[in-house]
């Protein structure tokens, strides 16, 4: 089970509507208070997703190595816990607690799994969620697919274009010039400093 993070935009609860969600294999249910609530603009919500059984997509770079025949036994060695969770198994870190969500460095930010070039530090900005965001990413070197972990909330997942490692997602709620906002997990990225 892989927590995925959520942004809900002025979203009404019917009265007798009841927020669960779980953490690590736990499960919480709360009842919402008795009169309808709307969602502040940017909440971050938690939703959960079952994909740990995934496979990345079969991406690969003309020359490099072939990254989706890599197994999760090769992934374990080679990343933390939290780098496998996030990365292979479409994980999320908890807002505010990533290594690069107030880095305000100049560099760029590359791939844990492959190394790949993907944002410079001169896109990022505060988005005000916890979470490292962009508004747009080195040339073709990320992509996105629809995400449809939590029914309601359909989304795009951002993926490294070269190795299918999982990166976050992406919202048209970003600034100028793209509108874009490309929230990435810190454990997904490592900074390479100018």
């Amino acid at each position: 089970m892989a927590l995925n993070s959520i942004i809900i935009t002025n979203l009404a609860i019917p009265t007798h509507a009841t927020l669960s969600f779980s953490t690590t294999h736990h499960f919480f249910t709360s009842p919402l208070p008795t009169k309808p609530y709307a969602f502040p603009r940017r909440l971050c919500i938690m939703g959960s997703s079952s994909s740990s059984s995934q496979k990345p997509d079969n991406v690969q770079e003309a020359g490099n190595k072939d990254y989706a025949s890599i197994s999760d036994e090769e992934w374990k060695k080679r990343l933390t816990s939290e780098q496998f969770y996030i990365t292979r198994q479409k994980g999320t870190e908890r807002a505010f607690t990533g290594e690069y969500w107030n880095t305000k460095t100049p560099g760029t930010y590359h791939c844990i799994c492959c190394d790949t070039p993907l944002f410079e530090s001169s896109t990022k900005f505060d988005s005000g969620t916890g979470w490292p965001s962009y508004y747009k990413p080195i040339e073709s070197n990320v992509k996105s697919k629809l995400d449809m972990s939590i029914i309601f909330m359909p989304r795009q997942e951002v993926l490294c274009a070269v190795c299918g490692a999982h990166l976050g997602h992406v919202f048209d709620d970003g600034p100028p010039p793209t509108g874009q906002r490309y929230c990435i997990n810190s454990a997904s990225l490592k900074q390479k400093p100018n």
